[in-house]
């Protein structure tokens, strides 16, 4: 379970960052989202894995699961979406002055002559 986990997430963040280092805007923010995605999952796997325990750390700690990446995966689930909402944004701002979704320089395509 452990290596198909770690394999997800290394997917997940190899498909993010050759999404993010492409010239459109809109995969830039595929990118983005991608790669949170796979920063949530592993925060989680920090974690244990498992299921079916309660999150209270007690006199057996072995017994139960660590809330404190659960709690981290909630509150990065809302900077993602927060930094999703502006980064579209932005980037229906820079399409409206620029009239292009690319993130290259001015949007102008540079050729060599």
């Amino acid at each position: 379970m452990e290596a198909a986990y770690a394999v997800t997430v290394g997917v997940l963040c190899a498909c993010g960052l050759y999404l993010l280092l492409c010239a459109r805007v809109l995969s830039v923010i595929f990118g983005i989202t991608l790669f949170s995605y796979a920063i949530n999952l592993f925060l989680l796997g920090m974690g244990r894995l498992s299921t079916g325990k309660p999150p209270v750390i007690g006199e057996h700690a072995a017994a139960y699961a660590d809330p404190v990446p659960q709690a981290l995966v909630l509150t990065a689930i809302v900077i993602g979406f927060a930094m999703t909402a502006f980064t579209v944004v932005l980037a229906l701002r820079s399409l409206a002055l620029n009239g292009t979704d690319r993130v290259d320089i001015d949007g102008k395509e540079t050729h060599a002559e």
